[in-house]
């Protein structure tokens, strides 16, 4: 299931590129994520989780719309999550996601390169990922299990997450005349990740991702 949903990426991503003309450009890119996981818990009230550190990696390609305006869809694996101190107790959740952003650019000259500013949607799925449960010496790490709904008979201690994630981007940078270009990234989640889960009666969890980071690539 998880391979067919990345080959599904994958050909988007390719499909996006192809309906281009000859002055498409392609990039590579990567960075550093400074992600969270924010809502609401079960009674609620506000989480009250640390950002974590994560990476980005992958390629996009640059279409042009419009002058100064262009179409750049992409291809990322990222990593997400959060870290929640409860007591002596400390949880780390650490996600992982094949990305598809479907950013506008608006990427006027400025000096001898250009601003880059972008916005979009962007639809991920979570392919792996880990829980880390700390405290009295003990230490407890098992891996997260993707589900959109939790079954009576499911394992209570483990970890449950949807798989589907969607949000919104929005960036600001600059690319230099020789392609290399960097840039600030900010990811709002729009879609809760927590499932259902039929073991509780229902509440009002509502987790979702949300984080920033620094990417920097090479354009050719």
């Amino acid at each position: 299931m998880k391979t067919r949903i990345i080959l599904f990426f994958a050909f988007l991503f390719l499909l996006s590129a192809s309906l281009t003309n000859a002055q498409t450009s392609f990039a590579i890119v990567g960075g550093v994520n400074f992600q969270n996981l924010n809502g609401k818990d079960y009674e609620g009230d506000k989480l009250e989780n640390d950002l974590i550190v994560g990476f980005h990696a992958g390629v996009n390609a640059q279409i042009p719309v419009a002058t100064d305006f262009f179409f750049q869809p992409g291809l990322l694996f990222s990593t997400k999550g959060a870290k929640n101190e409860t007591g002596q107790i400390t949880s780390t959740f650490k996600l992982s996601y094949i990305e598809l952003p479907l950013n506008l650019v608006y990427k006027p000259a400025l000096g001898n390169g250009f601003i880059m500013l972008g916005f979009g949607p962007y639809v991920g799925y979570g392919v792996t990922g880990k829980s880390v449960v700390e405290g009295g010496g003990n230490k407890i790490e098992s891996d997260i299990e993707f589900t959109n709904t939790i079954e009576v008979t499911d394992p209570i201690a483990a970890t449950y997450f949807k798989a589907l994630d969607a949000g919104g981007n929005i960036f600001f940078g600059y690319e230099m005349e020789m392609g290399v270009f960097v840039q600030l990234n900010a990811q709002l989640g729009l879609i809760k990740i927590n499932p259902e889960d039929k073991r509780i009666p229902e509440g009002d969890t509502a987790v979702k991702n949300t984080g920033f980071g620094l990417s920097v690539g090479y354009r050719f």
